[in-house]
């Protein structure tokens, strides 16, 4: 067994206080984001953790994308057929997370999800390589495959039957939107007396802000 107890770090790097946040998360998590994007040195600053709850009635997290956000949500894209999207489809309140370990700063986003429209996914589709777009149309995400020569044969196979300007976006691939409900800031600090902001969303659409013990 590896001893990991002297693991330590200590945060210094900033603060979250009350009389500095905005009134709506989003405008917060914006301007984290964009401030992570510039100063952070990080690769993929849009990789966030999704958590669902699977059809076997286990949570099961994993990495993707975060495509777009605005004041109604956070959007990803996905192959509606796989693990995560029948989860998802089944259960839609999830969770997302963002760990920004350059800036020593987290968030989590507890959200209800739904299908974006058709045209918003279409828009999506068309803007991606077209590798991507192949990738996506020939892929069983999640499903049991023989190897990997099997998807290579069929991505082969669809290259030579299709031209670029016939490849259009399955229906079973699309995007999400989660809409939070709660989102928590998480701001390292020394003493692991860290900063932790709770916004959670009200009948009437305000957010309540409390700051947690941490």
């Amino acid at each position: 067994m590896k001893d990991l107890s002297n693991y330590r770090k200590s945060y210094e790097k900033s603060q979250l206080i009350e009389s500095e946040i905005p009134e709506d998360p989003i405008n917060l998590f914006h301007r984290w984001f964009y401030e992570t994007e510039e100063f952070g040195s990080i690769e993929e600053v849009n990789a966030m953790t999704v958590a669902t709850i699977g059809l076997d009635g286990f949570p099961k997290s994993r990495v993707v994308l975060l495509k777009k956000f605005n004041e109604e949500g956070f959007i990803f894209y996905t192959n509606y057929d796989s693990e995560k999207g029948k989860a998802i489809l089944s259960n839609p309140n999830i969770c997302l997370s963002f760990f920004w370990a350059s800036m020593e700063r987290q968030v989590i986003i507890k959200g209800i999800a739904e299908k974006t429209a058709d045209s918003i996914s279409d828009g999506y589709f068309d803007s991606r390589p077209t590798g991507s777009k192949l990738g996506a149309i020939v892929s069983p995400q999640s499903q049991i495959i023989p190897s990997r020569q099997f998807l290579e044969e069929q991505l082969k196979d669809l290259e030579a039957k299709v031209t670029i300007n016939e490849i259009v976006r399955p229906k079973n691939w699309g995007g999400f939107l989660v809409r939070p409900q709660e989102v928590e800031f998480w701001q390292g600090r020394p003493n692991r007396l860290h900063d932790r902001i709770r916004y959670q969303l009200q009948n009437d659409f305000n957010w309540k802000i409390d700051r947690l013990a941490p």
